[in-house]
């Protein structure tokens, strides 16, 4: 039996008539979706209820939507499963993050390969062994749409949570042991940054087939500052956003020509 599909959107209240297209930017903040619009042509506000606010606009001829979808997985996977009951497939978080591998400094740009799955979001749809991995195709198009715009990303695995202050204040937790255990595992482990979407993003992108990536820009890196390390922390996401628009500048041409 066919899944019925809501005229107009539980909580994104957006409808097949808005016209959405295929492809979507996912970033977190409603405030930075206006920003992002105005590298699209004939940007528009669509409509904006609790945290998410959505925009379209066109590039390469094809709609490009913009939806926020607030802090963290919960509200991440809801935008992304109703976006996709109005024919959206393709994915792209535009995001900040906080490093934890040392050559990881503010103002970097990381392209995530993988997330952790230390968020409870990705469990109601795939076992914990299931890995959260981005699409191929959108973290190669990142990567590319990177070095088009000048800058070298960095590639690997990211760290996604729950709890903001379990990372940055886990004393005060009363699981702080365990916090603290993990942390230094993934430290061990290469794991780039720590961010609150992603693992999220990919597993709902897995169970529902369309295709997802990220990137994220560097504010901070906590273990830079313990270690010493010089570092200034950066609010600017003008270049991640750009590198998110080249990549779906990219991504549309190669679903023009076919190419996988």
């Amino acid at each position: 039996m066919k899944k019925e599909t809501r005229e107009v959107q539980f909580h994104i209240r957006l409808s097949r008539e808005d016209g959405l297209g295929r492809y979507c930017i996912l970033p977190g903040d409603p405030g930075r979706c206006a920003a992002i619009a105005q590298y699209l042509e004939e940007p528009c506000h669509l409509t904006t209820n609790r945290e998410f606010c959505s925009w379209k606009g066109r590039l390469l001829g094809e709609t490009v939507a913009v939806v926020s979808t607030g802090i963290g997985g919960p509200s991440a996977a809801i935008a992304m499963e109703e976006l996709a009951q109005l024919g959206v497939d393709t994915f792209l978080r535009v995001g900040t993050c906080g490093g934890i591998r040392l050559d990881v400094a503010s103002g970097d740009l990381v392209v995530a390969t993988g997330a952790v799955r230390m968020e409870g979001t990705s469990r109601e749809y795939a076992p914990i062994e299931y890995p959260a991995v981005p699409d191929f195709t959108v973290t190669a198009a990142l990567r590319q749409g990177a070095l088009r715009c000048g800058v070298t990303p960095k590639l690997g695995v990211v760290q996604s949570k729950d709890s903001f202050y379990g990372q940055h204040d886990p004393a005060s937790m009363p699981v702080a042991g365990e916090l603290r255990a993990k942390w230094e595992a993934w430290k061990r482990l290469g794991v780039l940054a720590s961010e609150m979407e992603a693992a999220a993003l990919f597993t709902v992108a897995a169970a529902r087939g369309v295709r997802c990536g990220a990137c994220f820009h560097v504010i901070w890196n906590q273990e830079r500052q313990a270690a010493g390390l010089d570092q200034a922390e950066s609010q600017d996401t003008s270049t991640a956003v750009r590198v998110g628009i080249e990549a779906i500048k990219l991504l549309i041409q190669q679903d023009k020509e076919g190419i996988l």
